[in-house]
């Protein structure tokens, strides 16, 4: 009987160790086959720092400094969600993009902050893009110049309505050409995104 009684007891470690292993979840190891590019997504857009619209050539006399051509500056912050759907954490190592005030593209913004994201979490990145009015009104010149005769504006028009519609965000803001370098265990991707606010 105490043998049967030791039997039953051992039968019975056992069987409860193998459901104590059953329930435990082995970590999954990255691999090119299971890693799954995660989600970069633009939640919103803010403007951070907002000094109005202004624009002076260096006929201006300054009180102090050096005279210049100067235009009013914008920073604009891009909060982006990026989602894990993996069951293993992922390194964001880059993101970079375009931005664009409607149909002209304008400037890059970027961030080669490191940074991990938890396994099936999402994370949220807050990226500063500086403008200024001097360098918008050179690319609008320069890279999009058929593209603004088209409009049947000119450059000064596209940014007074940008530089004071700014705070309401008045016109779209276009994401593109975006990218976000992602590694665990070896596995490199990359996730492409773009977007546009509001």
């Amino acid at each position: 009987m105490k043998k049967n009684w030791n039997l039953i007891k051992w039968i019975s470690l056992i069987v409860i160790f193998g459901f104590m292993m059953g329930c435990v979840s082995f970590p999954v190891k990255p691999s090119e086959s299971n890693f799954k590019v995660p989600t970069v997504s633009l939640s919103h857009v803010e403007v951070e720092h907002y000094w109005g619209y202004w624009y002076f050539t260096d006929k201006a006399k300054p009180v102090k400094g050096e005279a210049g051509v100067y235009g009013a500056p914008l920073d604009l912050a891009f909060i982006f969600e990026i989602e894990n759907p993996n069951s293993y954490p992922v390194l964001m190592e880059s993101l970079k993009f375009t931005v664009g005030f409607e149909q002209f593209d304008l400037n890059t913004g970027g961030s080669s902050e490191a940074m991990w994201i938890p396994a099936g979490k999402t994370n949220e990145i807050r990226v500063h893009a500086m403008f200024d009015a001097h360098t918008a009104r050179l690319s609008l010149l320069v890279a999009s110049g058929f593209k603004v005769k088209e409009t049947g504006k000119s450059p000064w028009d596209l940014l007074e309505k940008w530089w004071t519609g700014a705070p309401e965000f008045s016109f779209p803001v276009n994401v593109s050409e975006g990218a976000a370098v992602f590694k665990a265990g070896g596995v490199t991707k990359v996730a492409g995104f773009k977007a546009t606010f509001p």
